[in-house]
This record gives structure tokens, C-alpha cells and sequence, in this order.
């Protein structure tokens, strides 16, 4: 029988791992089993009839950014944050409990709410909803917080221990890497199934269209240029002085390195390295963000706003040097769209995804003469390419479909309400 499934989460917008990986997971229920999804949140761009919006939820709404800077940072909890806290958590039970019964839900899968502790109210909430309610659910974390140097010191381990996440019994954790199944089982005794991000790599890339055909020579790049990309934020984890490197290394003027998205909100002295670092190696370095938004639009000097996913189709390699990644969505993407990647073998990378046989250019945290090497051929060798990025698909489409999401969300379902 198909059921209401709610996804739950402090934010269903853009184009973060979250909103991305949820949106993936209820198309994959609809195709599979029509279960029809509904959305509960503090910001959402889903459809309106089927979103449940509460301001409250967000994590950055102002009463939770201020209980945040009460509680980390800090070993003592004063009780006017308790006070705070407890009353956060009865106001968005209660709307947990509207959106439930408005909309008939059988199921919930929060969406990270009981993995990081951005918003421990809503965290504390859902939890007690589960308990009171036995209402089952599918617990999808991709991120915990003892992953986060922010989230280690804080007075709130009462709260950490009892939500991020629960100890129930109809709650089936998911994860999405090796490493977080390990330490799930270590800190918490809790088991969890491997999910890992997917893709649909049953339905061809979107290629370039009308609108998006110009994107070259609207980002200043000329025929002969070759477009290097790097498809992330500018933050330091990152590791793009690492692209700057390669692209210095090669010593072509044609090669120009572009970077899709800004910094956020995580400062700008790493982005003005960069640039410096960029100057000296003789690196032309574009930073487009002005021009990549979450949807196509014009702004307001009427130049045309691209999406990440009509940059890949006009690249003609990926550079993906981060030292650390709870999994990876640009390497898939880039493997979806068919282009060649150099990467950085971080920690999760080397136990859940090299093993699988994909072919790459990669380094070990430094940039030697053979990664350029392997670069340089991988742009000057088609045959060599189009072998490489077509044996990347087949595998990605072994390991990390639709198919894989599938077979493993029908086991899930079946382990908590007994019906296949």
C-alpha cells in the first residue's frame, strides 16, 4: 500500500547534501512504490501544497541562533536556556504533531535533525514526538556532531546524548559512509544501514540547451581556453590552493580555473589567500558565484544566472582536491556528466569509494610532477578520456543508481512496518 511519508528537517532548500539527497529519496519512492512525500520545515522550495513551514524550525531563525550562542563554547548551562529550550521544544512538537495528522502521515524520515546538533530544539522535539507516538521512522544522517570541532565543547551533552540521535526502537538510523556507521556503533551502540548519495544514472545528463549554450563566453572564456572546474564554496576544506597548484604546474595560459560558489558565511581570508596564491603561481582564477544561482534567472543588470549543473557539460576537467567530505556529491555529479576528475584521496573517499574501481587523476595531499602528468594526458589524450569517464559510469552505475536506493529504502520499510 503506498503511504504519506514525511521528511523532516530544519531546511529543504538549494543545494546542500540535505536537500539534494531528500529530494532523491522521495522521487525514488514515488517511481518505485508511489508513496507520496510531504515536507516539514524552517525554509523549503518544495511545492507549496505539500510543505509544512515553521519558521521555528530553521536553524537560523533568531531564537535558536541565540540558544546556540548560549550553549556552545561553554560547560555550564544557565537555566533561563533550559527554560528557553523547553519552551522551543513544546512549540514545534506541537506543530510536528499538526503537520502529522494534516497530513496523514505514516511515515517520517528526519533529514539530519537528529545527527547535528544546528537546532537542538527541534531535535529534542522530533525525538519525543518518536517516543510519544511509536511512530516509525527512518533516521537519515549526514552529518553527527563529534565531526564538527564547533560542537565540542558545549553544557548540552544531556541533550546530545538523549536526541543527536535517539535511542528507539521504531527508528532505523541510515548512513552515508563507512566511517559514520563505525563511530555510530561506537559512541552510541546503535546499528545503521549504509545508504550512499546516488544518482540517476539510468536517465542521460541534461546537455547544453538555448539557454545555457553561451555560458563559455558569458564567464569571459574563449574558444581555445580549457575550462577547469571547481564545483564548491571557497572554504578551507576544500583544498583548492591544491587546483591552483595543478593549473600553475601546467603552465599553460590557456588553462583557466573556475570556481562556481563563494565562501558563505565562513569569512574571506581564505578566499583572499587564494587569490594571492593565484597571482604568484600566474593562474588565472575566476570566482563566478555572482553568476551560479540555485535556479535560471536574470539579475538585475538582466545577465542570465546559471545553475551549477549547466557549468559540467562546458568543462573539460574537474578539480576536486577537499581534505575532507562526509561523501562527495561533485564527484558523482561530475561522474554523471561524464568528465574527467582529479582528486584529493580523503579519508572517506579511500574506505568507501576507491574500492569500487573508479578511475581517476589523484594525489595524496600534495601536488607531484605525476598528478600533473596524469592531468596533462587526460586533457591532450581523447581516447584515453573518453575510456576513462565511460568506465566511471558504468561503475557509478553499479554501486551508486537509483536501483541501489531502491532495494535498500524497500528493506527499511519493511523492517519497520512489516509489509514489503
Amino acid at each position: 500500500m503506498p503511504k504519506n511519508i514525511g521528511f523532516l528537517s530544519t531546511r529543504f532548500a538549494g543545494t546542500d547534501g540535505v536537500s539534494l539527497e531528500s529530494a532523491k529519496w522521495a522521487e525514488v519512492l514515488w517511481d518505485g512504490d508511489r508513496h507520496v512525500s510531504f515536507w516539514y520545515s524552517g525554509r523549503s522550495d518544495r511545492e507549496p501544497g505539500i510543505s509544512h513551514v515553521v519558521p521555528e524550525a530553521y536553524f537560523g531563525h533568531p531564537e535558536n541562533e541565540w540558544i546556540n550562542k548560549q550553549i556552545w563554547g561553554c560547560i555550564r548551562r544557565d537555566p533561563l536556556v533550559s527554560a528557553r529550550v523547553r519552551d522551543m521544544v513544546d512549540y514545534l512538537k506541537s506543530t510536528i504533531y499538526d503537520f502529522v495528522r494534516w497530513h496523514e502521515i505514516d511515515l517520517l524520515v528526519p533529514q539530519n535533525a537528529l545527527t547535528i546538533p544546528m537546532h537542538v530544539p527541534l531535535g529534542i522535539a522530533l525525538t519525543e514526538f518518536l517516543a510519544e507516538t511509536g511512530m516509525p521512522a527512518i533516521a537519515h544522517h549526514h552529518d553527527f556532531f563529534w565531526e564538527r570541532t564547533r560542537f565540542s565543547v558545549g553544557c548540552v551533552h544531556d541533550y546530545l546524548d538523549m536526541a543527536f540521535p535517539p535511542s528507539l526502537p521504531n527508528i532505523r538510523n541510515v548512513v552515508i559512509n563507512r566511517q559514520a556507521e563505525e563511530q555510530l556503533a561506537l559512541r552510541k551502540g546503535h546499528s545503521a544501514l549504509l545508504i550512499p548519495n546516488v544518482f540517476d544514472f539510468d536517465k542521460p545528463a541534461p546537455q547544453p540547451d538555448e539557454y545555457s549554450k553561451d555560458i563559455r563566453e558569458q564567464i569571459g572564456l574563449t574558444e581555445d581556453d580549457i575550462f577547469i572546474l571547481q564545483p564548491t564554496r571557497i572554504v578551507p576544506r576544500k583544498g583548492i590552493e591544491h587546483a591552483i597548484k595543478i593549473v600553475g604546474m601546467l603552465k599553460d595560459p590557456r588553462y583557466k580555473l573556475v570556481i562556481s560558489h563563494e565562501s558563505g558565511d565562513e569569512g574571506s581570508d581564505y578566499k583572499h589567500m587564494l587569490e594571492e596564491m593565484a597571482r604568484e603561481e600566474g593562474v588565472d582564477m575566476r570566482i563566478i558565484a555572482d553568476r551560479i544561482g540555485e535556479v535560471r534567472q536574470y539579475d538585475d543588470q538582466g545577465r542570465k544566472i546559471y545553475t551549477l549543473w549547466d557549468l559540467y557539460p562546458h568543462c573539460d576537467l574537474v578539480t576536486y582536491p577537499s581534505t575532507y567530505e562526509g561523501f562527495g556529491n561533485a564527484l558523482l555529479e561530475t561522474i554523471y556528466f561524464r568528465k574527467p576528475l582529479v582528486l584529493n584521496r580523503y579519508s572517506i573517499f579511500v574506505q568507501d569509494i576507491e574500492p569500487k574501481g573508479f578511475r581517476l587523476a589523484l594525489m595524496d595531499g600534495i601536488v607531484t610532477n605525476r598528478v600533473v602528468n596524469e592531468v596533462r594526458r587526460i586533457l591532450d589524450d581523447n581516447k584515453y578520456r573518453r575510456e576513462m569517464v565511460e568506465h566511471n559510469y558504468r561503475v557509478a552505475r553499479r554501486f551508486y543508481s537509483y536501483t541501489v536506493l531502491r532495494r535498500s529504502l524497500r528493506t527499511l520499510m519493511t523492517s519497520l512496518t512489516g509489509l514489503g
